[in-house]
């Protein structure tokens, strides 16, 4: 008998996982398309904003992959933890985050113009 639950347990998981995997592929497509299609709309009608509405449609492919890379790494998380509970399982964990974290800080750098343990630069009050 627990033997069929823990069988029910552990396809419940990853099915679970699996349908984190697709939300995040689901998030990352999406956001490539939509923000292609915002791009290539905006550039037809006004030529003379193609570099802002490009550095526009960039930094909605960084948030969505961002985002798309958060929930990855759940749905590593999820398996790891319950399906493969092995050293090697969690090593490879260990190095998607590494690579997760490293991707994030390229991100913000590429977004932001700083280090993501940088402070945000101030505003000068206007007079």
């Amino acid at each position: 008998m627990t033997g069929d639950f823990e069988h029910t347990i552990i396809q419940f998981v990853e099915i679970a996982a699996l349908i984190i995997e697709l939300l995040a592929v689901i998030i990352i497509v999406s956001a490539v398309l939509v923000g292609m299609w915002r791009y290539l709309r905006h550039s037809v009608a006004s030529r003379t904003l193609v570099d802002q509405r490009f550095n526009e449609y960039r930094m909605v492919l960084a948030r969505a992959l961002l985002l798309g890379l958060e929930i990855l790494v759940a749905a590593d998380i999820v398996k790891t933890v319950v399906l493969e509970p092995t050293l090697q399982s969690v090593g490879v964990l260990g190095l998607l985050v590494v690579i997760r974290i490293f991707l994030g800080w390229s991100l913000i750098v590429e977004m932001e113009g700083r280090w993501p343990w940088q402070g945000k630069a101030e505003e000068a009050p206007e007079s």
